[in-house]
Formats: C-alpha cells, structure tokens, sequence
C-alpha cells in the first residue's frame, strides 16, 4: 500500500449532539487507529480535503488535528502532512520495571544484551561504593523493545551477591528475577530529566537525529533499606511517556 497516498475514513458527525464537532472528528479518528484502520505511517486527509468532504469549517478539522497531535497519536510534517505515530508506551511513576508494565498493557517485551561485565567506570564505581561500601558490582546494559520496536536502553549497576546472569537477564526483567531470589523492593529515588540522544542512542533506537529522550537515574533500597540497585535509563522520547497524578 503507498504511504504518500492520504487515506480517507468514515466518520458519521451528529450536528445535534452537545460533544463539539471538532472532538468528534477526533474521536472517529482515534477509533481508526486503534481499531488498525489506520496504522503508523499512515497519511490522513488535508484540512482542506476534511472540511469539504465532511462539510465543516477548517478550524474545526485544525482543532481536531491539533487534539489528535496533543494525544501524540499523529505528527504534522513540512512537505508530508499528517502521519500516524506509533502509539506511546506510557507509564505511571511507580516502582515496577518496564518489562512488567508492557507485559501487563499487552506488548511483548523482548531484550538484547548490549553489556554484562564489571568493568565499570571509576566515577560511577565510586557513587555505588557510598551505598554499599564493601560491594561488588556488575553492570548490565540492555535495549528493550515493545512489539519489535525499540524503546529504551536500560543501564543498571547491581551486586554481584544477587547472581543474575546474562541469560536470565535476556529473558525476565529485572525486577522479577531480583524478586525470585528472596528481594522486597521497598523505596526508589528517582530523577527525569529530558535531552536530545547521542549518535549511538539514536542508532540503537532507530531514530533520525536530532531527536529527543527521556532519562532516568533510579536508585533502589530493599525493605532493609540495602542497597539493590542504581539504574541509568534511555527512553525513546517518540514512543515512552511518565504519567504523574498530583494530589493536593
């Protein structure tokens, strides 16, 4: 199927319902890219072509688009158009690892092991060496995709004591596997921050630089208030979003 081609849908406009026409337009055209009828790099209609065919005035298509842009569900480009995104993985800010959080929203993670060796650098051996002084550490660096498609790549320095492998690491996600052998994961601090990737990041997350990401540094304590481990995370900004509830 071309790509270039703008590809129509149906949408029925009920002139007498109270929901504004503008989100309507975008409620049918949400329900098409959920329902797969429109898949990522799909182009949708013009403005122009919107408005005439449906019979509503242009800033009632612009609003609808700019709705659907707010959503991350599409992207206007210079030259293209309007084209469907691949849908965000998002997630609460909670302590739990992202192979369980795409596991439990229906995407089948999978791993690739990019590292798996105690060679760490002296400026991060010494942040580590003041929650666990006497430790030994392992560093283990991972890309972690969603449905094929690469999201994030996942740095984390652990004890050595916890005796993960490189193959248990490839197959479960880390949370799971330091929960299999006896660890109650209690407190994490936590910063994100957000950036624009380097060229190897942009390499490994397929995508085209200049192009942003969201980091995380994550330290975590078990129930004894142990140490367990210090994370440095890589999130494809295009396809990851936090979700953060505030209460008063």
């Amino acid at each position: 199927m071309d790509r270039t081609v703008p590809k129509e849908i149906d949408v029925v406009l009920d002139r007498s319902s109270p929901v504004p026409l503008y989100h309507q337009l975008a409620q049918a055209i949400e329900a098409a890219i959920t329902d797969g009828h429109l898949v990522p790099g799909d182009r949708l209609e013009n403005e122009l072509s919107l408005t005439s065919r449906l019979g509503l005035a242009r800033p009632t298509a612009r609003q609808a688009i700019q709705e659907l842009t707010r959503k991350g569900l599409v992207v206007r480009k210079r030259g293209v158009g309007t084209q469907v995104l691949h849908p965000r993985i998002s997630r609460d800010t909670k302590l739990s690892s992202l192979f369980d959080d795409l596991v439990k929203t229906g995407k089948k993670p999978s791993t690739r092991l990019l590292e798996f060796s105690e060679d760490i650098d002296e400026d991060v051996l010494a942040t580590l060496l003041t929650s666990a002084p006497d430790g030994r550490f392992v560093k283990v660096r991972r890309l972690r995709s969603a449905d094929g498609t690469p999201i994030a790549i996942l740095t984390n320095y652990l004890p050595v004591r916890f005796e993960l492998t490189a193959s248990i690491l490839e197959n479960a996600g880390l949370y799971a596997a330091l929960r299999s052998r006896g660890v109650n994961l209690r407190v994490a601090h936590q910063s994100v921050r957000a950036r624009l990737m380097t060229e190897e990041e942009a390499t490994l997350l397929d995508e085209t630089e200049p192009a942003a990401c969201l980091t995380a540094e994550r330290t975590v304590y078990d129930d004894a208030g142990r140490f367990v481990e210090m994370g440095h995370h890589v999130y494809r900004a295009s396809h990851y979003s936090l979700e953060i509830s505030l209460v008063p």
